[in-house]
């Protein structure tokens, strides 16, 4: 309620490898598989979705500067992220520009070293708060080819941010424009060549896909636990909720839905860790079934709370908040079904 961005909690976090799980051990991260990952970050999820959630935006930025980066940007940024006495954040979306990515408008305009910065970004989870923003920009002409990946630090001259925007859940991570005003940025600052960058986002995206798929598995996770809880202890025409066959159904239909999801999110993980050519596809397949059915599952234990499940001292209503938003980012839903459809249409 008072829209805390938890910095210590998130280090305490980063002590026991969290802050960067799927990256190399020889610049401070974890070097776990991203089936730990999925893991991990459902089991978080059952606690702070919204946290774990940033947790999992901060990792793929991680992910993204490991990867791509070279050796000496791989250690200029990558121990400080790890341990999480910095914070990242991705900078993709665009006022205009959200699903049609490659639509992107934010200019780099290469004069010597530098590249100079034009444009703005929306909805970027940590913006204002964050040390470091991977930014997708345009170098080149239209369409993904054109597009680069810069990295740039909080404090560089023409960085600046929008307000605060007032959201529906998420409310532990603060979300603002992000803004570029003549912002000169070092050539050393680039990850990979020019015209790599819509590579980059979208390789990033297909781990983000499944990481947001599993905190909203941890979400689903805890609501029918609270809702078996509630079952057992309330009363109504003289008996527990929990003898009445009907709800006795939808909690096993809900158990159900949510072992078939998190099967289906573990196996795009193992897909992608082992660098399957159906990764992608199996990415947001999982992340398209997953946020779902596990929204569907928060909202059905909300609704077996009946009016104390309305109320903000219940926990339930807060997985439904903060989930429902997993079904629009890292690629809408609608985005996710066309991705499968191509892929089977292509054959």
């Amino acid at each position: 309620q008072q829209e805390i961005f938890p910095v210590e909690t998130m280090r305490k976090a980063a002590q026991l490898g969290f802050g960067g799980i799927y990256v190399k051990p020889d610049v401070g991260g974890s070097g776990l598989s991203r089936l730990d990952t999925s893991i991990i970050f459902e089991a978080l999820s059952t606690g702070c979705t919204s946290t774990t959630a940033y947790m999992s935006i901060h990792n793929m930025c991680v992910w993204m500067i490991d990867t791509f980066g070279n050796d000496e940007q791989r250690r200029r940024f990558c121990p400080s992220l790890c341990s999480m006495e910095k914070f990242a954040s991705y900078c993709l979306t665009e006022p205009g520009s959200g699903s049609d990515a490659a639509s992107l408008l934010t200019s780099a305009q290469r004069k010597g070293d530098t590249y100079v910065l034009n444009g703005s970004k929306a909805f970027i989870s940590g913006g204002g708060d964050t040390d470091v923003y991977v930014v997708m920009c345009r170098t080149g002409g239209p369409g993904p080819k054109g597009i680069s990946c810069l990295v740039l630090e909080k404090g560089t001259p023409g960085l600046s941010f929008g307000k605060k925007e007032k959201k529906v859940g998420w409310n532990s991570q603060p979300t603002r424009a992000v803004i570029f005003e003549d912002c000169v940025v070092p050539v050393g600052n680039r990850l990979g060549a020019e015209g790599q960058g819509f590579n980059i986002a979208m390789k990033g995206l297909n781990g983000g896909r499944v990481n947001i798929a599993s905190c909203s598995l941890g979400a689903a996770h805890a609501s029918v636990l609270l809702a078996q809880e509630h079952l057992t202890v309330r009363k109504q025409f003289g008996e527990p909720l929990a003898n009445n066959q009907y709800l006795q159904f939808r909690l096993a239909e809900m158990a159900t839905r949510l072992v078939a999801a998190r099967l289906m999110v573990r196996n795009a993980a193992r897909a992608l860790q082992e660098g399957r050519e159906d990764a992608a596809v199996l990415c947001s397949m999982a992340k398209l079934f997953a946020t779902d059915e596990c929204f569907a599952i928060c909202n059905q234990a909300l609704q077996m709370h009946g009016g104390y499940g309305y109320l903000k001292d219940y926990a339930v209503q807060q997985f439904v908040r903060d989930i429902r938003v997993h079904q629009i980012l890292e690629g809408t839903n609608e985005v996710m079904r066309l991705i499968v459809a191509r892929n089977l249409l292509q054959g």
